[in-house]
């Protein structure tokens, strides 16, 4: 049987890429605390058009406004290339079960805004890894 993921082209390669990742969530019609909380996760791999992030969700009841993008993350990461950080503002494209007690689990983020300067440092980034040595 197919499955349609099975199938899915990205508009963006991507390469694995470990590297430490600060964001915060990003909702208008909430006003938790937890939403002034900056977090710190990883990636594991990256495009210019997302990443992939290891992290925490502080509230399970927003899992639903993450998926339904009425929550944005807020990102920040530092490229090896010796740059300054990468900052962009996400959404949720999949996330994968969350693990309880820890509330941990990863997350594909599509970039939703990211400048174009930060988008060409990526891809550019992104095409030198894939380069042979």
């Amino acid at each position: 049987m197919d499955r349609p993921y099975e199938h899915e082209r990205r508009e963006f390669v991507r390469v694995r890429l470990e590297i430490p990742v600060t964001y915060r969530f990003v909702c208008h019609l909430r006003q938790d605390p937890e939403l002034d909380h900056q977090y710190r996760g990883s990636t594991s791999n990256i495009s210019a058009g997302g990443l992939l992030l290891h992290g925490e969700i502080p509230l399970i009841p927003w899992i639903p406004e993450l998926l339904m993008q009425k929550m944005l993350i807020a990102v920040s990461m530092a490229l090896p290339d010796g740059g300054g950080a990468i900052k962009a503002l996400a959404r949720t494209a999949w996330l994968e079960p969350v693990e309880e007690p820890s509330l941990r689990c990863h997350m594909g983020l599509a970039f939703r805004e990211i400048t174009s300067t930060d988008r060409d440092r990526v891809f550019q980034f992104v095409m030198r890894s894939l380069m042979p040595t």
